[in-house]
């Protein structure tokens, strides 16, 4: 008995070891994107989350408040491995920038093919898909038949070019922005929608903030001291680490309970789909590990509910947030835990 209480004090102390990593690493993360980026600390922990539960994040937000800033930072805080490369063995960019506009065609976000000079060979010419970090910025300025060419990348970790089928490298993560107001827009279909694991808004800095960032940023000097704080290989093992968090039953019921009750508003026009559960217990599970818990608590999937639900409902009334409906179904369902 003596032996087995001790191997599983053993097992015990090398799994808080491997989650005070974790958080450790997380807060060297977050306080190097916070000394160039002014953004909540909760916010930016969701989108460190939602990356390394292998979802992608929507920016929903007003111009200049620094979600381009905050793509940069994040890739840049990775010290990537040289020989990084796809699974077909080619270079794989750190970080690319997608700078949507209404004239651009699926093929030049995906690629295409052409003939090599005067040749026969055809060669596949990668499009900025291709990269760790991808920033789609603006992405409802998209045609429909374009905003469709992320929805394979996004889902399967792959795009289809003329019939071949090509992998996407790890870590892949898809931070896109979206308009709240303007000309041209194209309001995203509630699919394409519902494959963002969280849609947040980073929101206009205080005063004191905006003078912080006036500051800083008004020379031409303000990222000199910014380097790369994680390694791509911590990256890799924190989503691993992922699936070892656990969720109770009782907690997995309470997100199904929640999510149901979001077809059967008379408000609501489409409500959440099955998908919206997976995502809400991926999502939940890696703000866990970033605060070295083993578990998922209900406070945890109250937290997040809103950022990673709101989005995937339709209402009604177009005009209508979905958030005061969460906040409802968030009070009135029992909780049995």
């Amino acid at each position: 008995m003596k032996d087995t209480a001790d191997k599983e004090s053993v097992i015990d102390t090398a799994a808080a070891g491997s989650a005070q990593a974790v958080r450790q690493g997380v807060a060297r993360l977050i306080e190097n994107i916070k000394s160039v980026i002014y953004i909540d600390t909760h916010k930016l922990e969701y989108i460190i989350a939602a990356q390394i539960a292998g979802g992608h994040v929507m920016l929903a937000d007003a111009h200049g408040v620094g979600k381009t800033s905050l793509a940069r930072a994040l890739a840049g805080s990775i010290q990537w491995v040289q020989d990084d490369s796809s699974k077909d063995s080619r270079r794989i960019k750190h970080f690319s920038r997608i700078q949507c506009t209404v004239d651009l065609l699926p093929q030049d976000i995906l690629g295409f093919s052409r003939f090599l000079g005067t040749s026969n060979r055809l060669a596949f010419i990668r499009g900025p898909i291709f990269a760790h970090y991808v920033l789609c910025d603006e992405i409802n300025l998209l045609t429909p038949k374009t905003q469709g060419s992320f929805f394979q990348a996004m889902e399967e970790q792959t795009v289809t070019v003329e019939g071949k089928t090509y992998e996407l490298a790890d870590p892949f993560f898809i931070l896109a922005t979206m308009n709240l107001k303007g000309v041209h827009l194209f309001p995203l279909p509630a699919p394409q929608l519902d494959r963002f694991m969280v849609q947040l808004s980073m929101g206009y800095p205080d005063s004191r903030d905006e003078a912080a960032i006036i500051k800083q940023h008004g020379r031409d000097d303000g990222w000199s001291r910014f380097a790369p704080v994680v390694t791509s290989a911590e990256m890799l093992q924190w989503q691993k680490m992922v699936d070892s968090v656990s969720i109770h039953t009782d907690i997995i019921d309470y997100i199904v309970t929640c999510i149901r009750q979001t077809r059967h508003h008379p408000d609501v026009l489409m409500g959440a789909s099955p998908r919206t559960g997976v995502k809400v217990s991926r999502l939940a599970r890696a703000v866990a590990l970033l605060r070295a818990q083993d578990y998922v608590t209900i406070d945890l999937v109250k937290e997040i509910f809103l950022p990673a639900v709101s989005h995937r409902l339709v209402m009604q009334d177009a005009s209508q947030s979905s958030i005061p409906l969460l906040e409802e179904i968030l009070k009135t369902v029992p909780v049995t835990v």
